[in-house]
Order: structure tokens, then sequence, then C-alpha cells
């Protein structure tokens, strides 16, 4: 059944994590698992301490060519009768300093990761303005 765009969204926010899908200027996809903070139609990522191979990430690099992105938040059982997915399409933004902030974003991801309440992330960030919220679910 189709999830309503209120729904989804709710569903969406309480996910613990999502993939982040962006695409380079030739429209090649990059998916990536993000933890990340939704606040009515803007989603927070950060980039953070976490190990990384590079810090010229495919990620930033993509949203700068191309800034439309889409998150996908699911839950999988092996019990299909509770599936669901839930999506957020819309435009990103980097944001270098957390200063820069919409006001509440980063208050909100430290406090659903006690990673990030104990060492805010310094930045980059990304900011996704949501445009549409989508969702399916075996049930209601």
């Amino acid at each position: 059944m189709r999830l309503s765009s209120e729904e989804a969204r709710r569903r969406f926010a309480a996910s613990r994590s999502a993939v982040l899908g962006t695409a380079d200027a030739e429209g090649r996809p990059h998916l990536v698992p993000v933890t990340f903070a939704a606040v009515r139609d803007e989603v927070l990522i950060a980039v953070d301490d976490k190990p990384k191979q590079t810090t010229d990430l495919k990620r930033l690099r993509n949203i700068t060519d191309n800034p439309a992105t889409s998150l996908l938040a699911d839950l999988y059982d092996d019990d299909w009768t509770r599936l669901w997915w839930a999506r957020a399409d819309g435009v990103a933004r980097i944001i270098a300093e957390p200063g820069a902030l919409p006001p509440g974003l980063l208050t909100e991801l430290g406090g659903r990761y006690r990673q990030y309440a104990a060492d805010a992330p310094a930045g980059p960030f990304i900011v996704v303005a949501v445009e549409r919220w989508s969702g399916w679910s075996f049930a209601a």
C-alpha cells in the first residue's frame, strides 16, 4: 500500500540509517549508507571522523555537479507483512561549517546518535531540502 507523504516522512525520520543516492554529471549513480537527522522537510548528513579512504568523497563531488538526491530508509523482515520503505527526494547542498547549518539540525543529529552528542561533527555537512516524500508498506 502506498504511504501518505506524512507517513513516509514519519517512518523515514524514525529510521536509524538510510542510503543516500547521488549521481555524477554524467548520471552515473552512487549509493552510500548514512546516518542522518530529519527535521520537517530537511535532512542533515554529517561527514564525520569515521575512517575513510579519502576526504575527497564521491558523494560531495556528485552533489557539487548534480544536487538532485534521493534517500531511502526501509525495514526488511522475513515476515513480509512487516516490510516498508520510505524515500526522500530533493536537492542537496554542502555546508562547510556547523554554524551555517539551519537551526536545530545539528542538535537533532546529536540527539539521535550518542557518538555525535559526545563529539559533534565539524563538517562538511549535506543538507537535503526534501521536495517529495513517498513510500510503500505491505500493511497499514
